[in-house]
């Protein structure tokens, strides 16, 4: 069944007719790609689990692309030693000029957190990371991750709490993902030259196959003008209400580890544009 959308948090939105929902079988909405075996899907499709060990990892990709909308999905990451893990779940285009909205899941030492990892890439470029770490433990239980795209914002939200906005920045120059609709991936991978303090922590094949889990996907798409009950604005011109910004200013201040709009020595010649305005965020 479809969850109710919420754009803004605490904010019910009551869409028109042309809200399009899609809900949650993993055999109708996606495909293994790759991995054999290590990719499962059980539970008459409500659940589905991909696996790492020393040969291979795993992946999966939606059947369908979307131009705009919510995407949610409940993740348990791999739990104990995940050190040199990359759980990833994104949207991308294909090709040279690809678009991306990326969530990583970077495993950790046992009882150190996971840093969660966030990008955008327009045009095929990227280079846009913030990472946070978690206020909680993401292998004991589900929690759901989305993605609120519309042709304005990105926003990242864990548990309906938003971590990052990114911000149509066209006016000043920057490109925005709009015009190129995106699949949705998913994979578990072995990531430990980079992945965990720079590669200097391995992966523990002792501790293999590693697995995490997938569960309550839901999409819903906007065709057309759909205009919400509040304030009579659109969609795609919604902005998050006073308690979501306390909440985003909450999880930035406490739980963010790397700003790429803070790397002074990455960026030697000066930082990019959004950067340069604090609605950017």
């Amino acid at each position: 069944m479809a969850i109710p959308f919420k754009l803004l948090l605490g904010s019910l939105i009551v869409m028109s007719s042309l809200m399009v929902s899609y809900g949650g079988n993993f055999y109708q909405d996606f495909d293994i790609t790759w991995g054999d075996q290590r990719a499962k899907i059980f539970s008459g499709g409500q659940l589905l689990s991909l696996s790492l060990d020393k040969t291979s990892g795993s992946g999966f990709i939606s059947k369908k692309e979307y131009l705009f909308g919510r995407i949610d999905m409940q993740l348990k990451l791999v739990a104990g030693n995940s050190a040199g893990t990359v759980t990833a779940y994104y949207l991308s285009s294909q090709g040279p000029t690809h678009d991306e909205i990326d969530f990583e899941f970077l495993g950790n030492l046992s009882g150190d957190p996971y840093i969660v990892h966030t990008n955008v890439f327009t045009q095929g470029k990227g280079n846009r990371e913030q990472q946070f770490y978690l206020w909680f433990d993401p292998t004991r239980n589900f929690h759901t991750y989305s993605i609120v795209w519309t042709s304005q914002q990105i926003i990242f939200l864990v548990d309906n709490t938003p971590i990052r906005v990114f911000k149509n920045g066209e006016s000043i120059g920057v490109p925005f993902p709009k015009n190129q609709p995106m699949k949705i991936y998913s994979s578990l991978w072995n990531a430990d030259d980079w992945a965990t303090r720079g590669g200097l922590v391995k992966a523990d094949w002792t501790k293999a196959p590693f697995t995490a889990y997938y569960r309550g996907f839901n999409v819903q798409t906007c065709t057309g003008s759909c205009t919400s009950s509040v304030s009579g604005r659109t969609w795609q011109s919604q902005e998050l209400d006073a308690y979501s910004r306390r909440r985003l200013r909450w999880v930035q201040k406490n739980f963010m580890i790397y700003n790429y709009c803070t790397d002074l020595k990455r960026f030697p010649q000066g930082l990019p544009p959004e950067c340069k305005r604090s609605r950017f965020l």
